[in-house]
């Protein structure tokens, strides 16, 4: 009896041993073919969505929890106010285009016209006043005239003189046309409309809220009728496409995976394996978040993994816990 209970114990620790020993070869946990199995969750991605400019919220057309693609209209803005701003804008910019074609267009011949009438009729009074100034030049001599009077004519020729001078530089200025830095200067303002047009057409745009990807409506922080201000946050969009899955890896195995690997993703209460790839491995070393719940010590350095699911659903859920398996992972080091 003692000799069967002694055969039975030596049996038990055979199997015992035979256990650990497998094990200590790798051989059990699925990783004989060289898997290795990561854990982590689901990325969150979401993006609070504002309006550029203030105004009063018009509409609203989709609720909390609806999908959206990108470029979907999901907010807009009352525009009466952004539409007067642009026309202002526009009006400005006529304005500003009607002062250069004035200025690079030079004057009109009717105004060079007035100018040679006003030197025609300077030199008229030029000659009249010349003829009296010489005529009593010879009277004074003789004392027919008096100095005064001799004096007055003297002033008022040297007046016509200087008359013809200013109609003259006056009709050349009129030929001439605009300064180069005029028109310089006119160019600049019709620039500057321009530009206030262009911002008011963008703002304009801007009472349109877009879906800038596709995604799921979380949240509706405002409502219709509500005055916003630039910045403030209308709606929370999550994007879940592509699908990221956020994993670590212990520095031991760091040397069994690289970008471009083929995995599969499974999560608790799913009975579907997702498939993915490794697409970036993170060059420099952490601790195990505390989210992650994986067997090794949790002081121990890891390395962030990210992971795309190539076949993702509505099953597979953003912050949900995954497990990553690396089905060509490299064997580990002995």
């Amino acid at each position: 009896m003692n000799r069967r209970r002694i055969l039975v114990i030596a049996a038990v620790a055979i199997l015992v041993i035979a256990a650990f020993a497998t094990r200590g070869f790798g051989l059990v946990g699925g990783k004989a073919d060289g898997a290795l199995t990561l854990s982590g969750n689901v990325d969150i991605r979401q993006v609070d969505l504002a309006f550029r400019v203030p105004g009063r919220i018009a509409s609203m057309p989709h609720e909390e929890g609806t999908r959206v693609e990108a470029g979907a209209v999901l907010a807009e803005l009352e525009t009466r106010p952004l539409g007067d701003a642009l026309a202002q804008a526009n009006a400005q910019v006529e304005v500003a285009n009607a002062e250069l074609r004035k200025r690079a267009g030079g004057n009109r011949p009717q105004e060079i016209a007035q100018a040679e009438a006003r030197l025609a009729e300077a030199n008229a009074s030029l000659a009249q006043a010349r003829e009296e100034f010489e005529r009593r030049s010879e009277l004074v001599k003789t004392g027919a005239v008096s100095q005064a009077l001799f004096e007055a004519s003297q002033a008022k020729y040297r007046a016509a003189q200087a008359q013809v001078r200013a109609a003259e530089q006056a009709l050349s200025l009129q030929r001439a046309g605009a300064r180069r830095e005029d028109i310089l200067a006119a160019v600049a303002t019709r620039d500057s409309a321009r530009a206030q047009r262009d911002r008011a057409s963008t703002d304009l745009s801007d009472a349109v809220l877009r879906a800038p990807n596709a995604g799921v409506l979380l949240t509706r922080a405002r409502e219709p009728g509500a005055i916003v201000q630039p910045g403030e946050t209308v709606l929370t969009l999550t994007i879940d496409r592509p699908m990221r899955v956020r994993a670590y890896i212990s520095e031991n195995d760091l040397s069994r995976v690289s970008p471009g690997m083929a995995v599969t993703v499974t999560a608790d209460g799913n009975p579907k394996t997702y498939k993915g790839r490794i697409a970036f491995i993170s060059p420099t070393a952490e601790f195990t978040p505390k989210t992650v719940q994986t067997e090794d010590l949790r002081t121990d350095l890891v390395y962030r993994v990210r992971i795309l699911v190539d076949d993702p659903d509505d099953a597979l859920r953003q912050g949900q816990p995954v497990s990553v398996s690396v089905t060509g992972a490299r064997p580990a080091k002995k």
